[in-house]
């Protein structure tokens, strides 16, 4: 087998890994507002002389993200759960 694909296929393999690019751009985009958002809720929540976590609504989001997109999703959204709460 040779790793030469007809142009038409190497446009479309171009093309396609160019709109991976630009969606993985917004998501990255984001994720930052949503590290924002959430870092200001544990700000607002500590402020009331709350617990910085909730685990509750951390259950919530896993739970969300899981029966969205299987175990995967479970384990993305455990990334964004630690990315959004931040230093300790």
């Amino acid at each position: 087998m040779t790793d030469t694909l007809p142009p038409e296929t190497e446009q479309t393999i171009a093309d396609a890994r160019q709109r991976i690019d630009d969606l993985d751009t917004r998501i990255i985009d984001l994720v930052r507002q949503r590290v924002g958002v959430s870092q200001e809720v544990q700000r607002a929540r500590m402020g009331a002389g709350g617990r910085r976590l909730h685990l509750a609504r951390e259950m919530e989001v896993l739970r969300a993200y899981g029966d969205a997109l299987g175990r995967p999703g479970t384990a993305l959204a455990m990334t964004l759960l630690e990315l959004g709460r931040g230093r300790a």
